[in-house]
């Protein structure tokens, strides 16, 4: 449990991936790092633009058997030879991509803030879920993940949580007793390396 082990890492890729320097960098940070799982994180409907990005980080995950998983694309996920798919609406595509992928595949589910639908995500199959923004932002409607939140799943549920969304070395070391992920993206690749920021991130842990 969350209690007494370290909390793992899981990669949230940049909304926008430069084909030419990200796996380079992606592949310097899983090198440096053990690191659980990586997500293929791109916005918008553009098919080609999406499979040539996992084509390049499934190059780089495969090579070290790094999870690779996309956000919300179910059917990319067969295709394109992933893991498994990373689910943004809660609990109400859980079933349905379940039955789509099979019991072996990861499926992921973002909860928000919402206690209610992580339990009703995890009912439903779901492999992780994850609560956030676990930090302060002002983004989407402002709400923030409490720690309290953590706490209580933590010691109640099964399944593993995931903590994203804002983090800085504070926020990580409250929460590193009571989550058993912390997703990383923007928090990563907007530092000039890295892979020094993970370091302090991960020794912020404890």
């Amino acid at each position: 449990m969350a209690e007494t082990e370290t909390p793992q890492i899981y990669l949230i890729t940049p909304p926008e991936i430069e084909l030419s320097s990200f796996p380079d960098r992606l592949a310097a940070v899983l090198d440096a790092h053990e690191v659980a799982c990586v997500r293929l994180s791109l916005p918008g409907r553009d098919e080609d633009r999406i499979a040539r990005a996992a084509d390049a980080c499934r190059e780089v995950t495969i090579a070290r058997d790094v999870a690779l998983v996309i956000d919300s694309h179910t059917m990319l996920v067969e295709r394109l030879g992933l893991d498994g798919v990373h689910l943004s609406d809660g609990a109400r595509s859980v079933r349905t991509a379940r039955k789509e992928l099979g019991p072996d595949a990861i499926v992921g589910a973002f909860c928000g803030t919402s206690r209610h639908d992580g339990m009703s995500a995890g009912e439903a199959g779901a492999d992780y879920i994850s609560f956030g923004p676990a930090g302060i932002s002002a983004l989407g409607d402002g709400q923030q993940a409490p720690h309290e939140l953590f706490e209580w799943w933590s010691q109640m549920i099964e399944v593993p949580v995931v903590a994203e969304g804002a983090l800085d070395a504070d926020h990580i070391a409250a929460l590193a007793p009571v989550t058993d992920f912390f997703g990383l993206g923007d928090e990563l690749w907007s530092a000039d390396d890295p892979v020094a920021r993970l370091a302090a991130f991960v020794a912020a842990m404890g």
